[in-house]
C-alpha cells in the first residue's frame, strides 16, 4: 500500500504569489453552494476558458443540464489510486475531499490519499497554489512514485489555481495537474478520461523525445489492439481469445495499472474503444497515428461486426477473418439460446456499457424497451445505438434519473436494471430490480463467456415477482408519505406545514440550491 509519508496537508511557512498566478477576489458566494452557472462565470474570468472550452468540446451535456451521479472527480481519482506507484493528492473545499476518499476506500482502494487544504487567505493570495507546489516537491520520491497527480476540485478550479504552472517533473517523478470541476466534466465516467488522456499525453510526449521505460509484460510478437475501458478482468482475456484467432494480441487496458503500460498501449496496431466516450484518450491514440474502432465484442452480432472492423483496421487476411467468425459466431449462438432470457426488462446507468449489456439482452430473447445512459452520443457508440434501435429499443444519451422513472412507468417491466434511485423506485411498485453498477457490469461481457454471463442473475431476479407480491400484500395498509411506518395511532396530517416550508424554499435563488 503507498503510503504519502511525510506530506505535510498544511504548510507553515510564507510563501510569496508567483507572478504568473492571477488570483480572483472571492466573495461570500464563491464556494460548494454557489451553484454551477456562477462557478463556471468565476472559472471563466479566472483564465479557464480553454480548459473547460475543451471539456464542453470533450463531453457535451445536454439536452439537459448534467446526469444526477457522484461528483465526477471521483473518477479521475479512481483511475490514479489504480495505478502502482502513483501519489494522488486533492485540492478543495474539505467537504468535497471527504465525500471523495470515503467514495474510493468504499470501493475498495486501501490507498493514501494527500490533501492540500486552503482558506479564503490562501485562495486569494496564491498561496494555495505554493503550498500545492511544496507538497508535490515533498512527494517527489523516485523510489516510491513514477507520478504525482494534482486534482483540482470545483472551487480551485473557479479560482483558477493554476495546475498548469507546476513543474513537468521533479527528481524523474512526473508532476501532471488536472482540472476536474463538477460544473465542467459531466460524469464520473468521463472524468477517467480526464486523467487517462493526460497520463497518455505526457507518456506519448516522452515517447516522442526517446527511448522509455519498457512495460512489465514482455511485447507481444503479434500486433497489438489497445483496450479502452475499465471492463470486468475477465473480459480482457476473452478479447485477446478472439484476438488471437486473427494473428494479433490484446494490449494494455486503458486506464492502465502502472505507468509503464500507457507506453505499450501507445505501441498498438488498433484501439478497440470498448467504452465509446474517451474523448481525450482518442484525440491522443489519433495523435500517435493510431485508428479507433468502435462496439465490442459483445453478442453474436456484435462479435462479427468488431472481428470485421478490427481486421479491416489491422489489414489482416479475409481468410483469416472468416476462419475466426467460423470458430466463434456458431458458439455464442449456442450459448445464448442455452441460457434465454424472458421478460420485459428496462436498463439505465452511468458506467458507459449500458449499450452492450442491452445488446446481450436482446440477443438472449429480453423484450428490452429503454436503454438509458449518463455518458454522451460519439462516433464511437453509434453502431450500438443503430443496432438497439433496429430491434426497436428506445436509447437515451445522458439519461435523467427523470427519464429512467418515465421509462419504467411507461413500460411496466418485468425487471428494471439501473441506478440506486431507479431499484428504489421499481422494488416500491413491487417490480424485481437490480443494481446495474454492482451485479451487471461486474460480469463478463465479451465473447462466448459473455453471452451467457447474465441470465442466471437476471431469470432468478424475473422468478422472485412472487415474493414481491407476497411481501406487498403483507405490508398493504402500511402509511405512506407523513403516516410512513408502523403506528399505534395514525399520524394527523399537517398540509399547513408543508404549505409554509414550500413558500420559504421558494424564496431562496435557484443558484443557490445547486451542487457543485
Amino acid at each position: 500500500m503507498d503510503d504519502l509519508g511525510s506530506l505535510q496537508t498544511s504548510i507553515a511557512s510564507v510563501g510569496t504569489v508567483s507572478d504568473s498566478v492571477a488570483p480572483v477576489e472571492q466573495g461570500d458566494g464563491l464556494g460548494c453552494h454557489a451553484g454551477k452557472e456562477t462557478l463556471r462565470a468565476a472559472a471563466q474570468a479566472a483564465g479557464m476558458s480553454e480548459t473547460l472550452g475543451q471539456y464542453a468540446r470533450d463531453y457535451p451535456q445536454g439536452p439537459h443540464d448534467q446526469p444526477q451521479s457522484m461528483c465526477p472527480a471521483f473518477g479521475s481519482l479512481r483511475v490514479g489510486l489504480r495505478m502502482r506507484r502513483t501519489a494522488m493528492v486533492l485540492s478543495g473545499s474539505a467537504c468535497c475531499v471527504y465525500g471523495l476518499t470515503f467514495t474510493s476506500h468504499f470501493y475498495g482502494a486501501k490507498r493514501t490519499v494527500g490533501y492540500v487544504p486552503f482558506s479564503s487567505e490562501t485562495l486569494v493570495t496564491g498561496k494555495l497554489f505554493e503550498d500545492i507546489r511544496e507538497a508535490v516537491h515533498q512527494l517527489a520520491d523516485p523510489a516510491h512514485y513514477d507520478a504525482v497527480v494534482i486534482i483540482n476540485l470545483c472551487v480551485p478550479t473557479a479560482s483558477g489555481v493554476p495546475l498548469r504552472l507546476l513543474p513537468k517533473e521533479i527528481n524523474g517523478v512526473r508532476i501532471i495537474g488536472v482540472d476536474v470541476p463538477g460544473f465542467g466534466v459531466p460524469t464520473h465516467a468521463e472524468a477517467k478520461d480526464v486523467l487517462a488522456g493526460a497520463m497518455l499525453r505526457f507518456a506519448r510526449m516522452e515517447a516522442e523525445k526517446g527511448p522509455v521505460q519498457a512495460p512489465r509484460a514482455p511485447r507481444a510478437e503479434k500486433p497489438t489492439v489497445s483496450l479502452l475501458g475499465e471492463m470486468f478482468p475477465a473480459d480482457p482475456m476473452q478479447i485477446g481469445s478472439m484476438l488471437d484467432l486473427l494473428g494479433l494480441a490484446a494490449g494494455p487496458v486503458v486506464p492502465t495499472r502502472e505507468w509503464r503500460e500507457l507506453y505499450g498501449a501507445l505501441d498498438c496496431a488498433a484501439v478497440a474503444a470498448i467504452h465509446p466516450f474517451y474523448a481525450s484518450c482518442v484525440r491522443e491514440f489519433e495523435a500517435a497515428g493510431r485508428s479507433i474502432v468502435g462496439s465490442a465484442p459483445v453478442g453474436h452480432d456484435g462479435v462479427a461486426d468488431w472481428l470485421e472492423n478490427i481486421g479491416a483496421a489491422c489489414n489482416v487476411a479475409r481468410d483469416r477473418i472468416d476462419a475466426a467468425k467460423a470458430r466463434l459466431l456458431p458458439a455464442i449462438r449456442g450459448a445464448l439460446a442455452a441460457t434465454p432470457i424472458k421478460g420485459r426488462i428496462t436498463l439505465s446507468g452511468y458506467e458507459g456499457s449500458e449499450l452492450l449489456v442491452g445488446r446481450v439482452l436482446v440477443e438472449s430473447g429480453a423484450d428490452l424497451r429503454y436503454v438509458g445512459t449518463a455518458c454522451p452520443r460519439t462516433r464511437f457508440s453509434d453502431p450500438d445505438r443503430e443496432w438497439l434501435e433496429s430491434k426497436g429499443v428506445h436509447v437515451q444519451f445522458r439519461a435523467s434519473l427523470e427519464q429512467d422513472l418515465a421509462a419504467f412507468d411507461e413500460f411496466e417491466p418485468d425487471l428494471a436494471i439501473g441506478t440506486t434511485p431507479v431499484v428504489q423506485k421499481a422494488k416500491q411498485k413491487a417490480t424485481p430490480a437490480l443494481y446495474f453498477t454492482n451485479l451487471i457490469s461486474a460480469r463478463p461481457l465479451m465473447g462466448v463467456a459473455g453471452a451467457g454471463s447474465l441470465a442466471k442473475v437476471i431469470n432468478a431476479a424475473i422468478g422472485n415477482q412472487a415474493r414481491f407480491d407476497e411481501m406487498n400484500d403483507f405490508f398493504a395498509g402500511v402509511g405512506t408519505g407523513f403516516a410512513a411506518g408502523v403506528w399505534a395511532d395514525t399520524p394527523r396530517d399537517r398540509p399547513e406545514f408543508r404549505k409554509k416550508q414550500r413558500a420559504k424554499m421558494a424564496q431562496k435563488p435557484a443558484e443557490e440550491m445547486g451542487a457543485c
